[in-house]
């Protein structure tokens, strides 16, 4: 095992190697160096015989990832230069599409917080494990960002407009509704998380997990399709809004979206329904690479990560300032060809050329 100070832990347990993020004081919030540490030991393990299945977890007991480092990304945007930033998304996201495609079983403990980056770590393995701590969610409009990692491909493809609710509010689900949207696929108390990883040292994964898994609960989300189709399949973040009610827990949803970056809530509406046209994970991903290193050269994106991370007043001020002012042919420049293709693009491997 690597020194306890390392951002990334891989061991060797009988058959299984195991993937341990390691900066518990950030919740691991995923840096560059981390995620180049990621795909090369799943470079090595794929073509190494001993190891059958491969396992993702965090250290410490807040989560398993709280997203990418936020902080890097501003620096890069506001300070400069800004092909750092793109590096990372790339490499990031082509670790993302290297994680679905891998030949091999890949189990992703989702414990505690997984945001963001963290979804993208853990919701494209072959078996996603949540617990009764876990909270997962996309964040990304709450800094005037969009979510990425994957994320416009797996929430274009929950039930119903439940993906697109996600979205738009930035809501942390738990356990239950994790799995119901299709982050998650299975159930095990924390107390047994070790007990599955020492399973995974010489059985296989569908075996393990069987054999600790247990009933999540009601799913609340679930009591909430009704409302959440009917409002969420507007057209408009406007009509959204307009859908929504004026008392109770409609209210309080729609004084969420009503706070979040209206760039960001327009073109992460339009990176959701375009998703769902597209055919692969890979895709999706090329398509987020596009609208990520645009916001290098948006206002809300650094102005939203200053309000929420840098100075924390919690008081951004977007622009534009509402949802009236986001014109087509701005949310349009998103999904253009990246100033930066040239410079790095996204590397999808597919389980064929793996």
């Amino acid at each position: 095992m690597n020194a306890t100070d390392d951002a990334v832990l891989l061991e060797r347990r009988g058959a299984l190697g195991l993937i341990t993020l390691n900066r518990p004081r950030a919740i691991n919030a995923l840096t560059h160096e981390m995620v180049r540490l990621v795909s090369d030991a799943l470079d090595r393990w794929e073509h190494d015989d001993g190891v059958r299945t491969v396992a993702i977890t965090g250290a410490g007991d807040r989560g398993l990832c709280a997203g990418g480092d936020v902080v890097a990304l501003y620096e890069a945007a506001t300070v400069g230069p800004p092909e750092p930033a793109v590096e990372f998304w790339a490499d990031e996201y082509t670790m993302n599409a290297r994680i679905a495609a891998y030949p091999k079983p890949v189990v992703a403990i989702q414990d505690g917080l997984v945001l963001g980056g963290g979804i993208g770590i853990s919701a494209h393995a072959s078996h996603r494990i949540v617990t009764e701590r876990s909270r997962l969610g996309f964040p990304e409009v709450t800094i005037g960002f969009v979510p990425d990692v994957g994320g416009t491909w797996l929430l274009s493809r929950s039930p119903g407009e439940l993906g697109t609710r996600l979205a738009l509010t930035g809501a942390h689900v738990g356990a239950a509704d994790a799995i119901l949207v299709g982050l998650s696929d299975h159930f095990v108390p924390a107390a047994d998380v070790a007990a599955l990883l020492g399973r995974l040292e010489s059985e296989e994964p569908d075996s393990a997990v069987a054999a600790v898994r247990a009933d999540p609960g009601p799913a609340p989300l679930a009591a909430e399709r009704e409302l959440t189709d009917r409002v969420f399949a507007r057209t408009t973040v406007p009509e959204i809004l307009s859908a929504l009610g004026t008392d109770g827990p409609e209210r309080a949803i729609r004084e969420t979206i009503a706070a979040k970056s209206p760039t960001a809530l327009t073109v992460t509406l339009e990176a959701v329904r375009r998703a769902r046209a597209l055919d692969s994970l890979e895709e999706a991903l090329e398509q987020e690479f596009r609208v990520s290193t645009r916001h290098l050269t948006t206002p809300d994106f650094t102005e939203g990560i200053r309000a929420q991370v840098v100075d924390k007043d919690r008081s951004p001020a977007w622009r534009p300032a509402t949802l009236g002012d986001v014109t087509a042919d701005l949310v349009e420049t998103f999904f253009q060809e990246s100033p930066w293709s040239s410079f790095r693009s996204v590397r999808v491997p597919s389980k064929e050329t793996s």
